[in-house]
């Protein structure tokens, strides 16, 4: 679906390894070779534990290489909300693990002597202008009580093209190149027994004594535990996706002279909101990285607009950056009540997930591990709890947001089935351009390649129904409901949804 390009992308080839073409056993197997399963996998070995890996596509695939790679303990849901919603102890959980997951990854990249421009920095929160900065007083209690140390109020971001005005600073932040971290990270899997297989898509997980993986292929895996890390599960139909909702993300990269741009991170709080980092590109240049306008995953039609917002947002900031390189987009799960999910499938016995990233992808993924980890290994681990995938809606705002959410999908379900499609007829729809149309009862999802032939689909997404939207800017069909994405031709790009979209037999040769 690579129809945009990161610059994790641009500077690391893909690399992929040999698929599965038999039935094997193992004690666990990883579903999905992002940063979670990847992280998972290599912690497992080290407790001696056999780690088989399959990936649907190569090392990174998934959200992982569309990501902007901020390594934080600064929540991005805010530690003055979640303390509402989970108390004084649970943001001393999310605190001490996103802390713990930068300091791990700090610690692999040394042990494992990784070169992925590792560094640690510091991180800036701050206001839109006209926006009292209260809020920062609140966050700063808020953040101190949740055991975060050496935070301050600082009079304005250390860059001289823009006045912040007051901005709360965390200090021991971090940022990387996922890709190249990952890239190696598979390679020191392999090395140390561990099995990765690519182009080796999950059909089916069956839990029990033994959990049993079938595979896209054929093959099937026996194991004595499976980890699902496929940013959202895709071996279940309802469990998790009624508790957090999928949005899409929207980044530029564009070259700026060294110096210009301090070492640190950047979030502001307008709506919508945006963060910046920059990359290190050559000895004279880096990469300033701008990221924000996000949007409910399938529900907005102005994609390359967003682009353009955040390069205007981002030149009147800083004037000193050249034309945009890279321009991307990436889709986070976020949950009603800010916490991720990480534990036990609920109702399974040795079927385990990660997921509900909320913003906080790398740093999520690397909590999944150590946790996941533990928890395979029968080690009790005070984090279980916070993170529990059973949990349920506990608190004002959490069932608020929950209940907000499954009605914004129940909407969508209605007011797409009940529609005419996006056109009343597909003449005139040009190369490389895909549209909705009704025909009777059918929602047809047409699409017209590069040489002029249309294809044709089914529109209804195989999870659980709803109708796929035209996404013009990485030409695929996105899902409004839980997140579904599939390629031009109707093939799974990511779940939940684990089969294509149904092919019409009108379909053009």
């Amino acid at each position: 679906m690579e129809k945009t390009v990161s610059v994790w992308m641009a500077t690391c080839e893909p690399v992929a390894y040999a698929g599965l073409t038999d039935n094997i056993e193992t004690d666990i197997c990883v579903v999905g070779a992002g940063i979670a399963g990847l992280t998972t996998a290599y912690l497992l070995l080290k407790e001696g534990r056999k780690v088989v890996v399959i990936e649907s596509r190569h090392i990174g695939a998934g959200q992982t290489q569309r990501t902007t790679a901020h390594l934080v303990n600064a929540h991005d849901d805010f530690y003055s909300e979640i303390e509402k919603i989970h108390g004084e102890a649970g943001i001393r959980v999310a605190a001490e693990s996103h802390t713990a997951a930068i300091a791990r990854i700090e610690k692999i990249v040394q042990d494992e002597q990784i070169v992925c421009d590792f560094r640690r920095i510091p991180g800036y929160l701050f206001c839109p202008p006209g926006q009292s900065n209260d809020i920062l007083d609140k966050e700063l209690d808020a953040a101190t009580r949740a055991g975060i140390a050496g935070l301050e109020i600082v009079g304005r971001v250390p860059v001289a093209s823009f006045d912040t005005g007051k901005a709360l600073r965390y200090p021991n932040q971090g940022e990387f190149h996922p890709l190249k971290y990952l890239t190696r990270l598979a390679e020191i899997i392999q090395a140390v027994g561990g099995k990765i297989y690519t182009g080796t898509a999950i059909k089916k997980a069956k839990d029990g004594a033994r959990v049993t993986i079938e595979t896209e292929n054929g093959p099937k895996i026996t194991a004595n535990a499976a980890v699902i890390a496929t940013n959202t599960p895709v071996n279940d139909m309802y469990a998790i996706h009624t508790k957090q909702a999928p949005y899409l993300t929207y980044a530029i990269g564009c070259p700026i002279a060294k110096g210009t741009f301090p070492s640190a991170l950047m979030w502001d709080m307008e709506s919508p909101y945006h963060y910046v980092r920059t990359q290190p590109l050559n000895e004279n240049q880096d990469l300033l990285i701008v990221g924000g306008e996000d949007h409910k995953a399938g529900q907005a039609d102005d994609q390359e607009a967003r682009h353009d917002r955040l390069e205007a947002w981002a030149r009147e900031r800083f004037p000193a950056m050249e034309p945009v390189k890279y321009r991307w987009s990436g889709m986070v799960m976020e949950t009603t009540d800010g916490g991720a999910f990480i534990g036990k499938n609920p109702g399974e016995k040795n079927v385990y997930i990660a997921t509900g990233d909320s913003g906080m992808g790398m740093t999520h993924g690397t909590i999944a591990g150590l946790l996941l980890t533990d928890l395979i290994c029968g080690r009790e681990n005070s984090w279980a709890s916070f993170y529990d995938p059973s949990r349920k809606p506990i608190a004002g705002k959490a069932i608020r947001k929950f209940m907000s959410e499954n009605m914004n999908v129940g909407w969508e379900y209605l007011k797409d089935w009940t529609s005419f499609g996006d056109r009343p007829d597909v003449e005139h729809l040009e190369n490389d351009q895909g549209t909705v149309v009704r025909r009777g009862f059918q929602m047809v999802a047409v699409y017209r390649n590069s040489k002029g032939n249309l294809h044709e689909h089914s529109a209804v997404c195989p999870h659980l129904g709803c109708i796929v939207h035209w996404n013009n800017l990485e030409k695929v069909w996105d899902c409004p409901c839980h997140g579904s994405r599939f390629d031009a031709d109707g093939k799974v790009c990511c779940g939940p949804a684990i089969s294509p979209l149904k092919l019409l037999p009108t379909t053009e040769k």
